[in-house]
């Protein structure tokens, strides 16, 4: 992201919502700083003032949406269920938001999945440290078997990839535009089984 404010100003916001349409319009491999500047009837060099790159553009493109479903996210962490409760929620969360945007705002959503914004390692940064709270809790609790936080982790990572790694779920919208291969349904019964087995889990 660029060091601008996170809080936009007039003109930064609108440089944001220019650029949008111009990467829906256009693509991510069309979409040039040229093409906002023109669209918005300023000088590739004012861009410039609030985005230092293109790569920080099309980050804080990613970004906009990305906080919103971070947000969610924590609350979920931070809700009084019981961790396993809070597992199954999270990770419904964050695959159907994957696969709504993937299908519904393709292009905004390739930024991350192509990992074009620098903010998607970041946000792959912060998932990770949401989940592992949760985790942490099962164990504290006993609500999980596992004792191992960094391992359940990871197993959780590998169990629902085809689900919550963007670039994956980018893939398998683009197979299946008419949503005919079952997913939701697949969804449903890894994150149950995954859920299941980490309650009877022994190391």
């Amino acid at each position: 992201m660029s060091a601008a404010s996170p809080v936009p100003d007039g003109t930064r916001a609108r440089i944001l919502a220019v650029a949008t349409e111009q990467i829906r319009r256009l693509g991510l491999a069309r979409f040039s700083v040229i093409h906002v500047a023109r669209a918005a009837g300023m000088t590739h060099a004012n861009i410039y003032r609030y985005f230092e790159s293109k790569a920080a553009l099309t980050g804080e493109i990613a970004a906009e949406w990305l906080r919103g479903l971070e947000q969610r996210l924590a609350e979920i962490t931070q809700a009084p269920d019981p961790a396993y409760d809070k597992l199954e929620r999270f990770l419904t969360l964050l695959a159907r938001a994957y696969e709504d945007k993937a299908r519904n705002d393709p292009e905004v959503f390739a930024i991350m999945a192509d990992g074009a914004g620098p903010d998607s390692d970041r946000h792959g940064q912060r998932v990770r440290a949401l989940l592992g709270r949760i985790i942490e809790e099962g164990a504290a609790t006993r609500t999980f078997a596992a004792t191992e936080a960094r391992r359940t982790e990871q197993l959780i990572l590998d169990t629902m990839h085809r689900f919550i790694d963007a670039a994956t779920v980018r893939r398998a919208v683009s197979q299946d535009p008419g949503r005919s291969s079952g997913w939701e349904s697949r969804r449903e019964r890894v994150t149950r089984l995954l859920v299941r087995g980490l309650s009877q889990q022994r190391d």
